[in-house]
């Protein structure tokens, strides 16, 4: 096999020096301890949080577990997060508290702690203190000695329910490399040399795995799940959470009982990607047909078909439910979705690139309320050099909905005179803004940064319709405000796609293009989105 030598892997999984914990070879713990290491370290500072310790800790005391390995465990799978799932995955179970537990296991475990199954979901004690009881209660199966960190190996792989790779991978890769890492003061009086070995041990497994043929940065881990798309290009892409932990996540996916699986998945840190189906191929991500109804009246020529055949699949440890994301996992997946919207000429906006939720919005949710939408498409345009940065962008497009804008680089301005509206098909994003004809200066002004002066060609797009003005004027101007050009379109034709306005000469800073509605009363404007290309 290929052996993948990526610094990304070599450094995650061998060194550690990308999380700041010290240079290769040396472990945390020699000179300084774990908590003193973490000034500067965003990451390590979320992980070394102290908001539950001594709820690890009292539970570690009652069932003579390490608060350690408590803790290590619940940040490998929530982040410390309450979590609240339904679970992402047809025959999969949900997940709840701060240990991510599976109602089946809440009915194992929450007796042995003497707390109610709404305790161990709902409490964070309750569900900590359950964890502990059914891991000590498995420590006493399997006869292990508990003063040794290694030992619980055996414990945790039987609460992962994974398979042997997904076994080892949970452990080693995961709950070990956390607690090589270091958990705060929890692990200040851990030896580490142990660790050091487990989980030099998985990175060895890990470059000994193919690299992804699709996506040099990833590792291949081949899913049975998955059909021809019939020579069909995929058209967009859609951004999933796993409901559980990375290696839950593709552990599940290729298992051929799972009847499910997705083209990659994000681990949480960003420091791992694996491809599971070949992007040329249809994955089984999605269970919805396409409706453009549930994505702003965007590629309806699709309605009726699976979405799976026209999309690429991507899914990331977490929750829907959780409060934030990692950035290390939105920078990575922000790197690959630009390969993947690279390769297939995917337009990198919020109607191709897409939420399962969006979708499937009768049963799904994912990736959540809290998925940072408009920096996400900002990284995703930044990583393919066409986003925001020290460079113009090849392409700006500035929505009449500043929710969907990233608005360092445009935005929309308007007063109370212009009436929100989805009344018309054929808008772009979740709606358009129309104001009445009248010979008043009171346009809807669309801002846009360029970072040196260019001339550009602007496109509008709006909803056409009988009541329109035929003569709307795109009034462009410069930075400092001078009017360098203007553009007069109809609206009563050619809605609901982009029509091109004029080519004019702005300068660096902010311009911005006006739709007018200076004219004889009447009829009606429509400000929707502005193209600069």
């Amino acid at each position: 096999m290929l052996r993948l030598l990526s610094a990304l892997f070599t450094v995650s999984f061998l060194s550690f020096s990308a999380c700041g914990v010290g240079s290769a070879g040396a472990l945390p713990g020699e000179g300084e301890s774990q908590s003193e290491r973490v000034a500067g370290d965003e990451e390590a500072l979320l992980r070394a949080s102290d908001r539950y310790d001594t709820v690890f800790e009292a539970a570690g005391r009652e069932f003579n577990v390490p608060p350690a390995l408590l803790k290590s465990l619940s940040w490998s799978l929530t982040r410390y997060e309450m979590v609240a799932s339904e679970g992402e995955f047809e025959g999969k179970s949900g997940a709840y508290g701060v240990m991510a537990l599976s109602p089946e296991l809440i009915a194992e475990a929450a007796p042995l702690a003497m707390v109610t199954d709404e305790a161990a979901r709902t409490d964070v004690s309750a569900n900590v203190r359950a964890t502990a009881a059914w891991l000590s209660r498995q420590a006493d199966a399997q006869g292990i000695d508990r003063s040794k960190l290694l030992a619980w190996s055996g414990v945790l792989a039987e609460f992962s329910k994974l398979d042997f790779a997904g076994r080892q991978a949970f452990v080693r890769g995961e709950v070990y490399a956390t607690l090589k890492l270091g958990v705060g003061r929890l692990s200040d009086a851990l030896s580490t040399e142990e660790l050091e070995a487990s989980v030099g041990e998985y990175g060895e497994v890990l470059q000994g795995l193919d690299r992804a043929p699709d996506y040099g940065a990833g590792v291949w881990r081949p899913s049975p799940n998955f059909n021809s798309r019939g020579g069909v290009s995929p058209k967009f892409v859609v951004i999933h959470t796993c409901e559980g932990s990375y290696s839950s996540c593709w552990s599940w996916l290729t298992n051929t009982a799972a009847g499910t699986s997705a083209h990659y998945v994000v681990n949480t840190t960003g420091t791992e990607v694996s491809q599971l189906v070949k992007e040329a191929d249809r994955a089984w991500h999605i269970g919805a047909t396409y409706d453009c109804a549930n994505n702003s009246n965007q590629l309806c020529n699709l309605n009726g078909q699976s979405s799976n055949t026209h999309s690429v699949g991507i899914e990331h440890a977490g929750f829907a439910s959780q409060t934030s994301f990692p950035a290390g996992q939105i920078d990575a997946s922000a790197k690959l979705t630009c390969s993947i919207t690279k390769k297939w000429s995917i337009p990198r906006d919020r109607f191709h690139i897409v939420g399962h939720g969006q979708l499937q919005p009768y049963n799904r949710t994912d990736p959540g309320a809290n998925w940072p939408w408009t920096s996400f498409i900002s990284k995703v345009n930044a990583e393919c050099g066409t986003g925001t940065g020290g460079t113009n962008p090849a392409q700006i497009i500035v929505d009449s909905n500043n929710a969907s804008n990233d608005q360092t680089r445009g935005y929309i301005q308007l007063s109370a005179n212009w009436k929100s509206s989805s009344n018309v098909s054929g808008y772009y994003g979740s709606g358009y803004w129309y104001a009445p004809t009248a010979e008043v200066s009171d346009g809807a002004a669309f801002f846009f940064k360029l970072d040196s002066a260019q001339t550009r060609t602007i496109d509008g797009w709006w909803t056409a319709g009988t009541d329109r003005s035929t003569s709307v004027s795109f009034v462009a101007f410069n930075a400092a405000g001078d009017r360098v050009g203007e553009g007069v379109v109809n609206q009563t034709a050619n809605g609901g796609k982009w029509n091109q306005v004029g080519s004019f000469a702005f300068t660096a800073g902010w311009n911005k293009i006006v739709v007018s509605r200076w004219q004889a009363p009447g009829k009606v404007v429509i400000a929707d989105a502005v193209r600069i290309r």
